[in-house]
Formats: C-alpha cells, sequence, structure tokens
C-alpha cells in the first residue's frame, strides 16, 4: 500500500513539474527579427546620410570588417550583392559571431550604416 501510494505521489509531483515546465515553454520571450524601416533611393543617397554612416564604419566597423582586418575577423562585405534591408537586418540584429547593434545605434544611424555600406563610395 505504502509504496503504491509513493508510486502515485512520485506520478503527480513528475506531472505538476512537467505542467510547470511546459507553461514556461509557452511563456519565454521568442526574439523577433527587426521591422526595417522605409529606406527610400533619395535616403540612401544623401550625402549627409553616406557621411554620417562612414564615420560610424570608420569609428567601429572597419576593426572587423575593414581591409585591415582581413583575413580573419568577419567576412569581406560584397555590397554590390545585397540590398539595403539586408545590410539594416545583419546591421541591426547581427548574424553568428556579429553582435546586433541595435541596443548602441539608433535607427536614424543604422539605415545611416547601410546608406554608406550601399554607397558607391564604400569600400571596406
Amino acid at each position: 500500500m505504502k509504496h503504491c501510494l509513493f508510486k502515485s505521489l512520485m506520478i503527480g509531483v513528475c506531472l505538476a513539474a512537467a505542467w510547470s515546465f511546459a507553461g514556461a515553454q509557452q511563456t519565454a520571450p521568442v526574439p523577433t527579427p527587426s521591422e526595417v524601416p522605409e529606406m527610400s533611393d533619395t535616403y540612401l543617397n544623401d550625402s549627409a546620410n553616406i557621411e554620417a554612416g562612414k564615420e560610424i564604419w570608420q569609428q567601429q566597423c572597419r576593426h572587423c570588417h575593414g581591409a585591415s582586418a582581413y583575413p580573419g575577423k568577419a567576412p569581406k562585405l560584397k555590397p554590390t550583392r545585397y540590398k539595403p534591408d539586408f545590410v539594416y537586418k545583419r546591421v541591426t540584429d547581427g548574424f553568428r559571431k556579429m553582435p546586433g547593434w541595435k541596443n548602441i545605434y539608433t535607427e536614424e544611424q543604422r539605415k545611416q550604416i547601410v546608406a554608406w555600406v550601399m554607397s558607391e563610395s564604400f569600400s571596406p
């Protein structure tokens, strides 16, 4: 009788633990990709935006992506293969070992980085 009672109690504890774990799994926040703001050709080709993006690039990004960083730290960028939305998402959310910069740079600054990377003047 005691064995049966103990077994029933253990099953109840296990079910309660599983229920709690399942509930915690459902309520855990899931990171969502960032929304991409509107970036018109006019915005991307504006010299002030390009220059501001270049300044941020030179202060931060070039350490991993700049010519002096190759080979090694980060992949060589090939902007002619990219679309502005792709660059914005990578700058904002990061990718693999690259951190996201959403909490460091404002949306405007991240758009300016995109303007610089997509510009004809860009050279890592």
